[in-house]
């Protein structure tokens, strides 16, 4: 999408972003959200909470781009969204192409290795320097004067 509307832009490997962000080789940084809640803390893919916080470390702006569907005003904040913890399988084993393309699994670690995975996190509205939605932009706590009555 970026590449289609002429934006510059890197692929990355997930865990770069922090020395990207701390060389100042980031201009922004913008993620997408699952869920905001009333307050504008905001919940999306697990590991989007740590980039917020490596932007805000570096001076970096952060913002959300999300449609309006994924606002829920009946939520009062982040705490109160429900996070999913996802199976172990996730994070034992992994399927990829074989240098021959044949799809293959591996084992990452022993099958009794304790695991966590949630498959969210919340990023809380201090560290969000703005909401983009289709009715504009707005700083995290003020996103429902872009939507008066919550629609």
């Amino acid at each position: 999408e970026l590449r289609a509307a002429g934006v510059p832009h890197r692929l990355i490997a997930d865990n770069a972003a922090g020395l990207l962000l701390a060389r100042g080789e980031v201009d922004l940084v913008v993620t997408g959200a699952d869920r905001i809640a009333a307050n504008g803390d905001t919940a999306n893919k697990v590991g989007t909470c740590l980039k917020a916080l490596a932007a805000q470390a570096a001076g970096v702006p952060f913002y959300i781009a999300a449609p309006h569907s994924t606002l829920d005003f009946a939520t009062p904040d982040g705490g109160a969204i429900p996070i999913e913890d996802r199976g172990a399988e996730e994070v034992l084993r992994i399927r990829g192409a074989a240098s021959d393309d044949a799809i293959v699994e591996v084992q990452l670690a022993p099958a009794d290795t304790a695991v966590a995975n949630p498959a969210f996190d919340v990023t809380p509205a201090a560290l969000i320097t703005a909401i983009i939605t289709e009715r504009g932009l707005a700083p995290a706590a003020e996103l429902a004067r872009l939507y008066p009555g919550g629609t």
